[in-house]
């Protein structure tokens, strides 16, 4: 499988209690170890109630092709202080949503999952954010092949009659946002 260039990218490591830095490690290596980190998801609704689902590239090296929340990534060890600044950033980065959106955090969740094919473990603690959003989208193609607006009732029915096409931790996130188990 294709390694993607920003695989060397370091990421924060958590020890058991799920607060402690134990220090970095490339993106790449702590999935392929299955090592536990930091993380982020974030939801965004619409004014309409619909909440925005992308694809995933499908040139990402896991869940490549696999329908998510809108932005899920990692914060980079100098935005540990400041995780809602490291959600803005991807926003920015995979939405193309430039204006600072009103996160709301929703808490922290930790899961620890395979990720397959690829041989990979998604061991992360994530915070959760919700806001609402109703301005232009320009997802970039490297990081989104694809975005949807649905509302939650047609995303459920979804979810549980094919869940082999979201991504793995989608039903965690979704759950810890929402209180909604799918």
């Amino acid at each position: 499988m294709m390694q993607p260039q920003d695989t060397n990218e370091l990421i924060v490591l958590i020890g058991e209690n799920n607060h402690d830095i134990t220090g970095t490690a490339e993106k790449y290596e702590a999935h392929k170890k299955g090592l536990k980190h930091r993380a982020f998801s974030v939801f965004i609704m619409n004014s309409k109630g619909e909440m925005l689902l992308q694809q995933r590239a499908f040139e990402k090296y896991h869940s490549g092709g696999c329908w998510s929340n809108a932005c899920c990534s990692h914060p980079r060890p100098h935005e540990m202080s400041n995780i809602t600044k490291a959600a803005q950033r991807r926003l920015g980065d995979e939405l193309g949503i430039s204006q600072p959106l009103q996160l709301l955090d929703k808490g922290t969740i930790c899961y620890n999952l395979p990720v397959t094919p690829g041989d990979l473990i998604e061991h992360e603690v994530t915070t959760v954010f919700t806001c609402t959003y109703d301005g232009e989208i320009k997802p970039n193609p490297l990081e989104v092949a694809n975005i949807q607006w649905v509302n939650l009732e047609t995303f459920a029915q979804n979810y549980k009659r094919n869940p082999n096409i979201f991504s793995l931790w989608l039903g965690y996130v979704f759950k810890q946002a929402y209180g909604i188990t799918l």
